[in-house]
């Protein structure tokens, strides 16, 4: 079935990484260096500033708020409207760092590009960053071909990762050390690149697809059930949040040059109506 969205509020450069959160939209505008913080509806409440791209967001046990700094290859952590650095990433991720999950425990798995793709390196594959709450960084799985979106599901014991370059996505374990095990295929893309991911209550995820135009309901296997034409744009990552968590909030741009970005701002947040809420994180 395709979807029909309407768009809650415009002007961005780069809009990425939307989290629902204490009845509220998060999301990173990256190539603007800030976070912007939104009502249901599209009212501004907040923006503040992160130095070298924020990207990935998530939240501590304590409620503080982890945001990823993609340039800089670090995670930032914010109390009380003050950012501190909390993890160094730069020894893991070789290329810029980008999206991520935080389990209930406090551990945030990070992904990362892994190479210079606006310089037009050539690709290889990367390692999935574990920060664990005393901020240590390990390795929680390695050789993934640009691990972007993740979600983890809501038995806290599976995480899906989109494999950005391996146009599919991965499920894995969750150890009792936040190691990722038993990696395996969730689904294949058919030759679609993955961006950002969001968990609903039947188990499908919902996937960003920017070269496609569309985001895209995905079940286990790979069956498309459900799809949502991005009018004018491309899907760049979504969220599930909303009163019923089946508000699909699509964090769309016309491109994703940098400094084109933030010349014609032509970045939105658009909505559709999901069949299903939301689950697990983020």
């Amino acid at each position: 079935m395709e979807l029909a969205t309407r768009t809650i509020a415009t002007g961005f450069a780069f809009p990425e990484c939307p989290r629902w959160h204490d009845g509220l939209l998060w999301f990173s505008d990256q190539h603007d260096c800030k976070v912007h913080v939104l009502t249901p509806d599209g009212a501004a409440v907040e923006t503040f500033d992160v130095p070298g791209r924020p990207s990935g967001l998530g939240w501590l046990p304590d409620r503080d708020l982890l945001v990823v700094s993609m340039l800089e290859r670090r995670l930032y952590r914010r109390r009380n409207g003050a950012l501190s650095i909390y993890a160094e990433l730069s020894a893991l991720h070789p290329g810029q760092s980008n999206d991520m999950v935080v389990d209930r425990e406090g551990r945030a798995y990070v992904g990362n590009i892994g190479f210079d793709f606006h310089a037009g390196e050539a690709f290889r594959p990367t390692a999935i960053a574990l920060v664990t709450p005393d901020g240590t960084v390990s390795v929680a799985a390695d050789e993934v071909a640009c691990p972007n979106g993740s979600v983890i599901a809501p038995d806290g014991r599976t995480l899906i990762v989109a494999e950005s370059f391996g146009m599919r996505l991965m499920e894995f374990d969750i150890a009792a050390d936040g190691t990722l095990t038993d990696r395996r295929v969730f689904a294949e893309l058919g030759g679609l690149v993955p961006d950002g991911i969001c968990l609903d209550a039947e188990g499908c995820v919902w996937v960003a697809a920017p070269y496609a135009g569309a985001a895209l309901r995905v079940a286990r296997g790979g069956e498309v059930v459900d799809k949502v034409p991005i009018p004018g744009g491309a899907a760049y990552a979504c969220m599930l949040g909303g009163a019923d968590g089946r508000d699909l909030f699509l964090a769309c741009a016309t491109g994703h040059d940098p400094d084109e970005t933030v010349k014609v701002r032509e970045g939105r947040i658009d909505v559709a109506r999901a069949p299903a809420p939301r689950a697990g994180l983020p």
